[in-house]
């Protein structure tokens, strides 16, 4: 009885959850005719793939930009903007568990402290810097700053993964002459899969989803991320509630397939020990 209780619950939990996407699966499959508040829970009697096409491409006739530049602009923003969060965050890890120093629990305190800094109060001064550097409206530009932003997680992700790895591993290495260097490459990288799959998940869910710094940063249409081109895509007439519908559908793709191809993994990272601490 029990276990049927529990069932039922994460049952009516996955239903509740699920209920929006299965909103926007049925009304992406409709033609623009067949849309509207009245039919909006029931499937289409003709269902069609023209609304991921045009959302896509976008209509130029109406006035409406398609997301498929947008789409591989998020793809150039997310990748580096991972790698370099990433393996950055694995280097303090790294250097703040197993190689600590005078001041390094400050310096990590200072850290962590900035991953509660709300992002719009470091707006104004974000565009400035930027602005000055010439990177401000291009995709570097907001790669770095979500280099710069992702670092406190990464570094309390992969901190906490290291700390539980046995001492003796890098002072036996430090004894046989390897060098700070060649111990972390060696001996830390190879052990770092656990923690470097959370990081890579979490990481890339945060800049593709990433909406306030992507409208902030890159003001020009051709630059934006996916995000940030979702949020206007219409005509200049009509809103084809559709073919909005199926655009969401085609910018949660990406985090999608990341959670179910990699979502196991992600546990295990967790369960390993990588955000403990």
């Amino acid at each position: 009885m029990k276990r049927a209780l529990i069932y039922a619950g994460l049952l009516a939990l996955a239903v509740f959850y699920l209920t929006p996407i299965y909103v926007l699966v049925v009304n992406s499959l409709k033609d623009f005719r067949e849309v509207s508040l009245e039919a909006m829970w029931q499937p289409s009697d003709h269902p069609t793939l023209a609304s991921f096409v045009r959302a896509w491409q976008g209509a130029p006739e109406t006035g409406m930009r398609g997301l498929g530049q947008n789409f591989w602009n998020s793809v150039y923003l997310v990748v580096p903007g991972v790698f370099f969060s990433v393996f950055l965050g694995s280097l303090n890890g790294y250097v703040l568990s197993l190689w600590r120093f005078r001041g390094s629990e400050t310096l990590f305190f200072l850290l962590l402290f900035g991953m509660f800094i709300p992002y719009q109060s470091i707006l104004i001064p974000l565009v400035r810097t930027l602005q000055a550097t010439g990177l401000y409206g291009t995709i570097p530009g907001l790669v770095l700053t979500h280099v710069v932003y992702g670092l406190p997680i990464t570094t309390l992700i992969f901190r906490n993964y290291y700390a539980q790895l046995p001492k003796d591993l890098p002072e036996a290495a430090q004894i046989d002459g390897a060098g700070i260097l060649g111990i972390y490459r060696h001996i830390v990288l190879p052990l770092s899969a656990p923690a470097t799959v959370v990081a890579v998940i979490w990481q890339f869910t945060q800049i593709w989803n990433d909406f306030l710094f992507g409208v902030v940063i890159t003001n020009r249409p051709t630059v934006q991320p996916i995000t940030v081109a979702l949020n206007n895509l219409a005509g200049s007439f009509i809103v084809e509630w559709n073919v909005q519908m199926a655009g969401a559908l085609l910018a949660a793709l990406p985090t999608l397939l990341v959670y179910v191809l990699m979502g196991r993994y992600f546990i295990q990272g967790l369960l390993a020990g990588s955000v403990k601490g």
